[in-house]
């Protein structure tokens, strides 16, 4: 009996260590090259820290403590089954000097368009915000625009190198469609991207800006993290984006928790035209909360940045977190019969002209 009881007692524990070395061999696979550079207030040489410092996890659980504290903890809220919905309507091949419109396309994905020139956010049309094809976050809906009814892109914002903000499939189909587009990172993740064979990268660091036809692109900096996989936390730069013409600016957030960087924003360089902000994944607020805003957060964040327009946007699509499917926007009405500020909630597919800064 007892021999039985070791025979089997070895044999789970060497299941476990297999279990234990793939896990680990495939989470050096999926990490990607990081950023060698010299140390600045937001690079320590090794690693990227947010605006508001290192600290995402107040209740000393550090990452893995408080990520299972939260699957112990989880209160999901509902999601719907897959379903197919109508596409909204192809927009226009482009807009003339000074005006704007931005369409809502899925998750972070939005079309900005300004002064001639097309701009995908963080665009993803595959079905799974995963690493593989066969497990992970699953969308519940179609993208609001057909890829086949985009118009000429001729750039990509990423904000960062997470599996639902820079999918590689999806980049890969727009590099082939249109050959010329420009794609922008933040610093380290150019490498990533030409290893997987896309070319015409441009990396920036936070401030730093790059012209893009009658548009100016520029990096600024937002609150969150980095990694594709488990030996590379942080190794590169994540970013908000503002996309400055003749009509004015506009502001993607990406993913972002809320911080003195809106205001900063604001300070250097104006008042947006346009603001395009998550409101989604952000419960709960104690694990979420260094990293994605909530709704209430996003009105400050759109009144700090003096946003004309305000456009939300990481909700509906994959479920990520313990917010339901339409908790986002329920709790962004509420937060905005509060506190009014301008926002306007796109369905999906559906665009909208952005009206100019009024003096």
């Amino acid at each position: 009996m007892v021999r039985r009881f070791r025979r089997s007692a070895m044999g789970l524990l060497a299941v476990l260590g297999a279990l234990f070395f793939a896990a680990m061999g495939v989470g050096c696979a999926l990490s990607a090259p990081t950023w060698k550079g010299s140390p600045n207030g937001h690079f320590d040489g090794v690693k990227f820290v947010s605006p508001g410092g290192p600290e995402r996890f107040p209740d000393g659980g550090g990452a893995i403590g408080s990520f299972f504290k939260w699957q112990r903890e989880s209160q999901r809220g509902p999601w719907g089954a897959y379903r197919e919905e109508p596409y909204g309507a192809p927009p226009p091949r482009e807009v003339p000097p000074g005006a704007m419109r931005v369409t809502f396309i899925n998750h972070a994905t939005t079309l900005i368009q300004a002064d001639g020139v097309n701009v995908l956010t963080d665009p993803i049309y595959s079905e799974r915000a995963s690493p593989f094809d066969f497990v992970g976050p699953k969308r519940v809906r179609p993208p609001g625009i057909r890829f086949t009814d985009l118009p000429r892109i001729d750039a990509v914002v990423i904000s960062h190198n997470h599996y639902d903000h820079l999918n590689l499939a999806t980049l890969r189909r727009i590099a082939d469609t249109w050959p010329a587009v420009r794609i922008f990172v933040g610093l380290g993740t150019k490498a990533f991207l030409e290893s997987k064979g896309l070319t015409n990268v441009v990396e920036l660091d936070w401030w730093d800006s790059r012209e893009l036809g009658a548009l100016t692109v520029r990096s600024v900096p937002n609150q969150h993290f980095s990694n594709r996989g488990l030996f590379d936390q942080d190794g590169t730069l994540w970013t908000a984006w503002v996309l400055e013409g003749k009509g004015g600016k506009a502001y993607f957030g990406g993913d972002t928790g809320y911080g003195p960087h809106f205001r900063a924003v604001h300070e250097k360089l104006g008042p947006m035209r346009l603001a395009v902000l998550p409101i989604g994944a952000y419960r709960p607020e104690w694990f979420m909360g260094p990293v994605h805003m909530s709704p209430k957060e996003a009105v400050q964040a759109a009144l700090d940045l003096h946003a004309t327009v305000a456009v939300p946007m990481h909700y509906g699509t994959f479920p990520l977190a313990d917010d339901g499917e339409t908790e986002a926007v329920e709790t962004l009405n509420a937060a905005l019969a509060a506190q009014p500020a301008p926002f306007v909630v796109l369905g999906f597919g559906e665009g909208r002209d952005v009206p100019e800064v009024q003096p």
